[in-house]
């Protein structure tokens, strides 16, 4: 069995390496005939790569290509057919399952075609990103849709348990507010007659996030770093946050109560601190708010 694992490795090598030429931009990488530049870091034991239309489970990280990090994260999402030649559903459709690996791709068609957004400003028209991804699972369309079902039905009583967690929490601190559509409980703490925040706006905010216990997981001002981000664009703060956010302007602060579907979901955060399934609190004041081009396209 051992030697067959070896051998469906050094065939996944050979198949990720096979007709592709050296990357002069990245030492150590190949090229691949869209133009991704990529180095296979660790084969995993799959067998088989994804077709489009799969699903997968992924640890990925975004950096600059000098190496700075601006995101890393475990993501469940769907791999689709490439829209367009050195997209990022290549680079994951060229590993299986337990596979680590790392891509270089070019910076511009990635956030304004895959994102749908505007490219930040500390990249230019020519930069390339680096992606790691680490392959954790890959699943077909079917086998997802049966482990949703299965999910699903467990989640159902999981759900109403932590419904009542957050009823306990409210209750006992007597708070009166109405949660919106969502479930998102936003009780102001200061307040103005400052403009709201729209899309596009350049804002900066202080945080700090805690359990329903009181216990503190993250704090900007114990770090005595506010965090700045262009409000609209993809993955910069939890849902939670980013809808709290269109209803305070520069100067407010608000409490919210978050729950899980709106935080860090099924899987916790990516770093494991914060559980799976987990309502949390976050403390959130706008420090600063630059307005700037409104965005067409928000997903």
């Amino acid at each position: 069995m051992r030697h067959t694992q070896i051998a469906i490795a050094l065939i996944a090598l050979l198949a990720l390496s096979a007709c592709n030429n050296a990357s002069k931009l990245f030492p150590g990488c190949s090229v691949s005939p869209t133009g991704i530049h990529y180095k296979l870091v660790a084969l995993g034991e799959g067998s088989s790569k994804g077709q489009p239309g799969c699903y997968i489970t992924a640890h990925i990280a975004y950096r600059t290509a000098t190496d700075s990090l601006f995101f890393s994260g475990t993501r469940q999402l769907q791999v689709h057919q490439p829209p367009y030649k050195g997209a990022i559903d290549e680079c994951f459709l060229m590993l299986t399952q337990g596979d680590s690996a790392t891509f270089y791709i070019a910076a511009q068609p990635f956030f304004e075609q895959t994102l749908e957004t505007s490219m930040p400003k500390f990249l230019g028209p020519d930069d390339y990103i680096r992606v790691d991804v680490r392959m954790l699972e890959i699943l077909s369309e079917a086998e997802f849709a049966q482990e949703k079902e299965a999910f699903m039905s467990w989640i159902e009583d999981f759900g109403e348990y932590e419904r009542v967690l957050i009823r306990q929490y409210i209750d006992g601190e007597q708070i009166a507010v109405q949660p919106t559509a969502s479930g998102l409980y936003i009780i102001p703490q200061e307040t103005n007659a400052q403009p709201r925040i729209s899309e596009g706006d350049t804002i900066t905010v202080h945080f700090e996030g805690r359990f329903l216990n009181g216990k503190i997981f993250d704090s900007t001002r114990k770090r005595h770093e506010p965090f700045s981000f262009v409000y609209g664009e993809k993955w910069q703060v939890i849902p939670g946050i980013e809808e709290a956010l269109a209803t305070m302007g520069q100067g407010e602060r608000s409490l919210l109560i978050i729950p899980s579907e709106l935080a860090f979901g099924q899987e916790g955060n990516s770093d494991g601190l914060i559980p799976a399934f987990t309502s949390v609190l976050f403390e959130v004041e706008v420090v600063e708010v630059q307005p700037g081009p409104k965005l067409s396209n928000k997903q």
